[in-house]
This record gives C-alpha cells, sequence and structure tokens, in this order.
C-alpha cells in the first residue's frame, strides 16, 4: 500500500514537473514584459527619474502636478471626448450591420469578410491612407463634396473636427470586429421566439427592441466595456495622422505618456500619468467583472 501511494506521488510530481515546465515560458514572459514594467512604472511615478540622473523619491509630488497641469486635464478630456464619439456609434452601427448580415442570402460571406478585412489591416496603413483621404487640397472626401457644390471640410487640420475625422476611421476599422461578435450573439437567439412574434403581428422593428436588443444585453456590455478600454488606450492614429495637433485637439493620455517620456524625458512624471490611466481601465475592468459576476449568478 505505502509502496503504490509512493509511485503515485512520484507520478504526480512527475506530471507537475512537465505542467510547470511547459507553462514557465509564459510565466515568466508574463514577469518580465507585463508584471516588472508595471511594478518599475508605479515605482518611478514617485520619483523625478529623468534617464540621464539618478532617481530621487519625490512622493506624491507627480500626482499632485498632475491635476494641477493643463495638458494633463486636456488630454483626458480628449481621451473621453474621443471615447465617447467611437463606443456608442461603433456599437449600434455593428448591431445594426450584424442584423442585416445575419441573413442566409447568396453572398453574405462575402460581404461578411469585407467588412472585417480592415480589422486585420495594419494600423498605419489605415491612419496613412485615411490622411490622404482627408487632405485639404486633392483629397478624395473634399474632392467628392465640391462635386455637389460643398465647400471643402478641414478634416485633420481644424481643431473642432480633427478628433470627430479620428473616430470616424476608428469606427470604420473596428466596425468588422463588433458585428462578428453581435453575430455569433445572434445565433445564440433561439428562433422559435421570432416566429411566435410574427404569429402574434409583430413587425420587424418590434422583434428587434422587443427580442433581438434584450437578448443581446450581455454582448453589449461586454462590447462597450472593452470599446471603453481600447478608447483610452488611442496612441497609434494621433500619432501617424495629427501628432497630437492641430493645437492640442487629439493630444490623448497614452500620446501624452509618449511625449513626457520619450521627447521630454520625464520617466517618473509620465509613469505616473501611466498610473492613473492603470486605474481608470482597472475601474472600467472589475465593473465587468462584477456585471459578469451578476449574470452568472442571476
Amino acid at each position: 500500500m505505502a509502496h503504490s501511494s509512493t509511485k503515485h506521488n512520484k507520478i504526480q510530481r512527475r506530471k507537475n514537473f512537465w505542467g510547470y515546465l511547459f507553462i514557465a515560458p509564459n510565466f515568466i514572459g508574463f514577469v518580465v514584459f507585463m508584471l516588472l514594467p508595471i511594478l518599475m512604472s508605479l515605482y518611478y511615478s514617485f520619483t523625478d527619474y529623468d534617464v540621464i540622473t539618478e532617481a530621487n523619491f519625490v512622493g506624491f509630488e507627480n500626482y499632485i502636478k498632475l491635476f494641477q497641469d493643463d495638458q494633463f486635464i486636456t488630454a483626458l478630456l480628449n481621451t473621453l471626448w474621443y471615447c465617447v464619439l467611437t463606443v456608442p456609434a461603433g456599437v449600434i452601427l455593428a448591431l445594426l450591420l450584424a442584423v442585416l448580415f445575419n441573413r442566409q442570402i447568396p453572398g453574405i460571406g462575402a460581404f461578411r469578410t469585407l467588412t472585417f478585412i480592415p480589422v486585420i489591416t495594419s494600423m498605419v496603413a489605415v491612419s496613412l491612407i485615411w490622411s490622404m483621404l482627408y487632405e485639404d487640397n486633392g483629397g478624395l472626401l473634399n474632392t467628392l463634396l465640391g462635386y455637389v457644390g460643398l465647400p471643402p471640410v478641414h478634416w485633420l487640420t481644424d481643431t473642432n473636427m480633427a478628433m470627430i475625422s479620428i473616430a470616424i476611421m476608428s469606427i470604420w476599422k473596428g466596425l468588422g470586429y463588433n458585428m462578428t461578435i453581435f453575430l455569433a450573439g445572434l445565433q445564440g437567439v433561439p428562433h422559435d421566439l421570432y416566429e411566435a412574434a410574427t404569429i402574434d403581428g409583430a413587425n420587424s422593428v418590434q422583434k428587434f427592441f422587443k427580442i433581438t436588443v434584450p437578448l443581446l444585453k450581455p454582448t453589449t456590455f461586454f462590447l462597450t466595456i472593452t470599446g471603453i478600454i481600447s478608447s483610452f488606450k488611442v496612441f497609434g492614429y494621433t500619432n501617424v495622422m495629427t501628432k497630437g495637433g492641430p493645437g492640442s485637439s487629439t493630444y490623448t493620455l497614452v500620446y501624452y505618456i509618449y511625449t513626457s517620456a520619450f521627447q521630454y524625458y520625464k520617466m517618473g512624471y509620465s509613469s505616473a500619468i501611466a498610473v492613473i490611466l492603470f486605474i481608470m481601465l482597472l475601474i472600467v475592468t472589475i465593473i465587468q467583472w462584477v456585471h459578469n459576476s451578476k449574470e452568472e449568478k442571476g
């Protein structure tokens, strides 16, 4: 009996060894490239580190300066404005598109594929192409406006239009992903409900608001939360297309982190901004986790 128990323990230890060995690369990668940078950023946020000189502990000085910094407030407001522009429109348009494409008609797969292609296209490539479309002189959009007798729009050079222009492009690029998630959700809606509603005399609009929208509530919530998280991390579009301009109209939090760290070498200050952003995203993530827990219990 004791021999059997010892043999079983050896086998279990061998299994544990191979299990830990297989997860070791991923665990090491997580520690080196995620956990360690997060902890270092947290530490540097309490210092005046500037890469060149030795870091000195300054306590909460960086955090106090942040909320007295007009540039930080501007970047925060711009980020929130970008979130407001992209998340609701992206979710609503994707839902309508998913309902439209959730039909068994010839060629529908090709339309779904075409809609998804921007999602897998390089962000830099998309930004450059849309920059050409947005050009004041000779851009395709202003050329089309000229054909119908409308004046040109300063898409990326007008402080009131720049963020809206970037938001339009961002919505277009992410539409295919959101649509695909909604399509997956629509597959789980029982067709019997639509048939019963049809028998009761409900039209398409009534079925959409009384059946489709309520049953897709978890999917809608998921896409809203992930959209908020993604919008708070926007950087590539503004970096490629506007460099935070014109003025500071597209200056976002992540772009401010980038310029503070790699242009002005204020590593401690930029780390403080990163910590604030991390806390904001953590709050949004906790909201999602709490909501999912309630849904599972309910």
